[in-house]
């Protein structure tokens, strides 16, 4: 005999459609006949648009949150015997901190265990640079990375498909169907993944501006105070930086430039920007997990991150010490005229490196690591007539032409004392429960 159904869809479609509370019992019961197959892809569809029109209350996202969480496994690092803590960034373009921030972090005794991803359209994947290094793989098991935590303190590798399977197939349908913006949706699905990954800190990195996912301040706000929220009912200690995506992080944007730029951190170098952040992101991971006294900058300054990297990159086959994969072809291009760089949109420049090759239309394409662009000036920076101000890289020449029609527009030279069009400073703020 069928066994009778709790919920019926269409009912908790018509609720929230026409602005209604649905119950914790009836989020379990949407997201578990989901996840079997019982709810279908269409049914789904409505009620992620009717939620991405009307919203949702806290307590609702919280219940979706822990429902995807439910349908897969937890993991815990209860037995490393040291507090764990770790960074979820929304992601834009040249952003490479986690690869410098993992190993500083874990310098300081506090284990990271940094489950990342593969990049999509204009931002790229952790998994892709690191996959740069010769040897060094994204897949481990539970049992390698709990090893790796313990004995070398951080891993960054590929999350088990165990973790929130709710999430990927709701992610999968989200895409297609218009409703990625919707933030209960957003904030369920990042925290529902990291919740469950079993950190007992976690620091979220919500950018706004040109090259980020949440363009206005406001609505990066709303993000970051909601999944903070998520995290404080869930016992997980979490707060947020709402950092500025308006120009490209750093000075190398692609899978090997990028690997390339966060060695020159590791070893007290490297841009400014991706300095500034990387030191603020440990900062507040570690006074999160209990050390909230360290001198973060020193041990970027005296080689222990660089150690530490050294130790975790080995430790996953990749050998630190091999020739990064260097493209075929470049196309240099230089100012027109002497002045100021006043403007350098993020988002033109990440759509570029993507057509180079640096990223992935569909999530099977292959990537070439390779592929990318070096920024030679900032903004604010002094230039003159002649001299280049940004490299692209690929291996196929014939990219280049769509590349250069990507970042039509997107930089401008004006004259000394001219406004400077940069947001604003690099963390604009701090956000906590």
């Amino acid at each position: 005999m069928a066994s009778v159904e709790a919920f019926d869809a269409v009912d908790l479609i018509r609720t929230k459609r026409d602005g209604g509370e649905l119950s914790g019992d009836a989020i379990a019961w949407l997201v578990d006949a989901y996840t079997r197959g019982y709810v279908a892809d269409e049914q789904m569809s409505a009620m992620t648009m009717a939620i991405f029109l009307n919203g949702m209350s806290r307590a609702e996202i919280r219940d979706l949150t822990m429902a995807m969480i439910a349908s897969g496994e937890r993991m815990d690092f209860s037995g490393l015997g040291k507090p764990t803590t770790d960074k979820h960034s929304t992601g834009g373009v040249g952003d490479k901190i986690t690869l410098p921030l993992m190993p500083l972090v874990a310098t300081f005794g506090v284990a990271v265990p940094q489950l990342s991803g593969r990049g999509l359209g204009h931002t790229g994947g952790t998994l892709d640079k690191l996959e740069s290094i010769p040897g060094w793989r994204a897949t481990l098991s539970n049992e390698e990375m709990f090893a790796q935590l313990r004995d070398e303190g951080g891993v960054i590798c590929a999350a088990g498909s165990g973790l929130a399977p709710a999430d990927r197939k709701l992610y999968a349908l989200r895409d297609i169907t218009g409703t990625v913006e919707a933030i209960p949706l957003i904030a369920s699905s990042i925290m529902s993944k990291k919740i469950a990954e079993g950190t007992g800190a976690l620091v979220l990195d919500v950018k706004f501006g040109s090259g980020a996912f949440m363009r206005e301040t406001e609505r990066a706000r709303e993000l970051a105070q909601t999944m903070v929220e998520l995290g404080a009912d869930a016992g997980v200690a979490t707060s947020a930086l709402l950092t500025n995506m308006h120009v490209p992080l750093g000075r190398t944007i692609g899978n090997a430039n990028e690997v390339r730029e966060s060695v020159e951190v590791l070893a007290g170098g490297g841009p400014a920007d991706v300095r500034e952040l990387t030191v603020a992101l440990a900062t507040e991971m570690l006074a999160l997990a209990g050390q909230d006294d360290v001198d973060v900058a020193a041990a970027l300054d005296d080689g222990r991150a660089m150690d530490t990297w050294r130790r975790v990159i080995r430790a996953q086959g990749g050998d630190p010490d091999a020739p990064l994969p260097e493209a075929r072809e470049q196309h240099v291009v230089t100012a027109d005229r002497d002045g100021v760089l006043v403007e350098q949109q993020a988002l033109p420049f990440g759509v570029a490196a993507w057509r180079l090759g640096a990223g992935r239309a569909r999530k099977e394409d292959p990537v070439q690591h390779a592929a990318g662009i070096e920024l030679h000036a900032k903004p604010g920076d002094a230039v003159r007539a002649g001299e280049p101000l940004f490299t692209l890289s690929a291996d196929e020449p014939e990219r280049f032409a769509r590349a250069l029609e990507s970042v039509e527009g997107a930089w401008r030279i004006g004259d000394p004392g001219d406004p400077v069009d940069d947001g604003g400073p690099l963390v604009l703020e701090r956000i906590t429960a």
